[in-house]
């Protein structure tokens, strides 16, 4: 994969490309029935652990070697929610750009997990070019949780806006600040504000399961709300979930009313055994009355124990009865205790892709799913990050790359020969290399008409010493679809 590689090294370093140094990965279980596609995640960690590899945006191939992957300037900057999406009719990459409170200082100025000011998101094409980026409203910060392109190729995202307060009502500073979330939808190709709702609008900080002396250790913010997913449901309403209130809404999008929540302190629904959810992140509607959510069921709050093990978790709602049963489970194997972030992905065969937020897992699951006693069933597959590198969430998506920007070659001479090493970051479509190489730049002829392309870079063996060589980039009907600059060795 890489004649230059530290096989020891828990990060990649390429020959042919000396600045990309993503994290490597382990893959501990990989068993038949996964489903097909490249796996997406945003690499970071916090401020007291050791970063391995650059923070960025990373699509990898399910044997863990990189695919593409574009570095930040500094551990200190992230991206979050990377993951591909239909903008015009065409397949795009998104995510979340900035700085994640809790990253960058020992005593950050906001919330763990709020946005810093200035973050963005953004939309990047198949050519991995930035075709877009946006920012939120009426004084709000772009925050980390959700970036959705709807089918009417408008954005939906969550916001953040620090709202002063008196706190002591319920129990927390008198000169204190509201963590205050709204949900916003904008023109993507203008910018135009099409829709906003602000939570504190609408929901009681009092039902919050935060306590609010906890902003004291937090420049007197109250992180009452947390909001971490919204998503589109049928009837112009949204589902929105609310980490810290441990509960579920479903908003009437015309009138900004709720229609029902699940969970929390006012919940409209029971549940039934094992059904109760705490910390959640990443609602989704599911087919017949169904929601997934990822239960992280612990460790938010000091103050509160451990409810149990993360899990993903499909609810089968009765809108007649309004109770909330256990339909499917998915455990990882051995269990895990996860205090923030991580998603359920329903897969197109049915499958279940989990990203374990703050613990540096992503596994996939057969649909029947398993059982906090049987936690090796339909486990499918596992891969692990380096150290404590985290990703907010975790996606698998087929993907279709097609740089513009040429294949990188670099070559080392030796007695008789050299060796050549060819990447191209992103390129999803190479599939072989053909070398050239000759006395003078106009003078170059084949000498390996083909070999296969092995992980992100090949090295490969050639019996001349050039002095120039060039790399042509081979598809599976073994056209050239990219050719490097010419080097001189």
């Amino acid at each position: 994969m890489c004649g230059e590689c530290n096989s020891g090294s828990q990060e990649w370093s390429f020959v042919s490309a000396p600045a990309l140094h993503p994290m490597k990965v382990t893959i501990n279980v990989n068993k038949s029935g996964v489903a097909p596609g490249l796996i997406f995640v945003a690499p970071y960690t916090s401020f007291e652990e050791t970063m391995i590899g650059q923070t960025g945006a990373l699509i990898m191939d399910q044997a863990g070697n990189p695919v593409w992957f574009r570095p930040l300037d500094s551990r200190y900057i992230q991206n979050s929610d990377f993951r591909v999406q239909t903008y015009r009719g065409k397949p795009v990459l998104t995510m979340w750009q900035g700085t994640i409170s809790g990253t960058q200082s020992e005593n950050p100025n906001l919330p763990a997990g709020d946005p810093e000011p200035g973050a963005y998101f953004q939309i990047i094409n198949q050519s991995y070019k930035v075709i877009k980026r946006l920012t939120a409203h009426k004084g709000y910060t772009a925050d980390v949780h959700e970036f959705t392109i709807t089918s009417r190729n408008t954005a939906l995202f969550t916001a953040v806006k620090q709202v002063p307060a008196n706190l002591t009502p319920y129990g927390g500073p008198a000169d204190g600040y509201f963590d205050n979330y709204s949900i916003q939808e904008v023109d993507i190709k203008t910018g135009k504000l099409l829709f906003f709702w602000s939570v504190l609008a609408h929901v009681d900080p009092a039902d919050s399961m935060m306590p609010a002396s906890s902003a004291t250790s937090t420049n007197n913010i109250w992180d009452c709300f947390h909001v971490n997913s919204v998503e589109e449901g049928p009837n112009n309403t949204l589902l929105i979930s609310m980490r810290n209130m441990w509960a579920i809404y479903n908003i009437d999008k015309v009138t900004g009313n709720i229609i029902w929540q699940l969970g929390g302190k006012q919940s409209d629904f029971t549940f039934g055994p094992n059904a109760e959810f705490s910390w959640q992140h990443d609602a989704r509607h599911r087919h017949r009355h169904k929601i997934s959510l990822f239960d992280d069921a612990c460790c938010a709050s000091p103050s509160c124990a451990p409810q149990g093990p993360a899990h993903g978790l499909i609810l089968q709602l009765d809108f007649q009865n309004m109770t909330a049963n256990v339909d499917r489970t998915y455990y990882h194997d051995p269990t895990l205790y996860v205090p923030s972030q991580g998603n359920v992905q329903q897969l197109p065969n049915g499958n279940q892709l989990v990203g374990w937020g703050q613990e540096p897992y992503v596994s996939e699951f057969a649909w029947a799913g398993n059982t906090e006693k049987n936690s090796s069933l339909n486990f499918l597959y596992d891969m692990q990050f380096p150290n404590q590198n985290i990703s907010y969430r975790a996606f698998k998506n087929k993907w279709v790359g097609l740089p513009l920007y040429p294949p990188s070659i670099a070559v080392k001479l030796f007695c008789e020969g050299a060796i050549v090493y060819v990447s191209w970051n992103g390129s999803t479509e190479t599939i072989a290399w053909q070398v050239l190489a000759g006395p003078t730049p106009n003078r170059l002829s084949v000498v390996v008409n083909s070999t296969p392309r092995i992980g992100f870079e090949t090295d490969i063996d050639t019996n001349t010493v050039g002095p120039y060589f060039q790399v042509n980039a081979l598809n599976s009907c073994g056209q050239v679809i990219g050719t490097s600059c010419i080097v001189h060795v």
